[in-house]
């Protein structure tokens, strides 16, 4: 009965989902292979079979954020509608709830894209932020943002979503006052890199 999540297939995704609870309530320090096979009800050796070792579970739950911040960002994208400012707001503002809410989950997110040059993590990554970097590409076209290398016009708008993300995480700001800020952080991003495309 203990081994049952194993034999029905579930097993990896069981543990994905435990580890993901851990990090989110008690931090990353705090997750163990052995721990988590208890949670869940199957042997101590069981999730070796999916996952060799502590750091293989870690990347694992990194792709698997990525993934979901993916899916999270390109489904603000889609309910948004066709105007472009709409849809850079939705998308900013799905990231930032996704980081506030999964905070150490995104830390170790960003950690193990670091940790590789390449690979199915920086891969995971790259597709998570296409949504994203898609969007500068068609604020450029059209005529909405200035001209240039889109992850470079797009950095100012991340840093300043990922500025907003810290200062609700560390309670500096209330989680009620993200979308305004949000708001506020697309338009004056918009006007300021239109300012920029202005030749002098």
């Amino acid at each position: 009965m203990a081994e049952r999540p194993y034999h029905h297939g579930n097993l990896r995704t069981a543990l994905l989902a435990a580890a993901e609870r851990t990090v989110r309530e008690r931090g990353v320090q705090e997750l163990s292979l052995r721990e988590l096979a208890r949670d869940i009800g199957v042997s101590h050796g069981a999730p070796r079979r999916h996952f060799p070792d502590r750091r293989a579970l870690l990347d694992a739950l990194a792709e698997s954020g990525f993934i979901r911040l993916g899916s999270e960002l390109q489904s603000a994208f889609e309910n948004a509608g066709e105007d472009f400012e709409a849809r850079l707001g939705a998308v900013a503002a799905a990231y930032v709830r996704f980081a506030t809410a999964d905070a150490a989950l995104l830390e170790l997110m960003f950690a193990g894209k670091n940790h590789e040059e390449s690979g199915v993590l920086h891969d995971a990554a790259e597709r998570a932020f296409a949504v994203m970097l898609g969007l500068i590409a068609q604020g450029q076209e059209v005529g909405a943002l200035e001209q240039g290398d889109p992850e470079r016009v797009g950095l100012v708008l991340f840093a300043t979503i990922q500025g907003i993300a810290a200062l609700v995480t560390a309670g500096i700001v209330a989680a009620e006052q993200i979308d305004e800020l949000v708001a506020d952080a697309i338009e004056r991003f918009l006007r300021g890199s239109q300012r920029a495309g202005v030749p002098s």
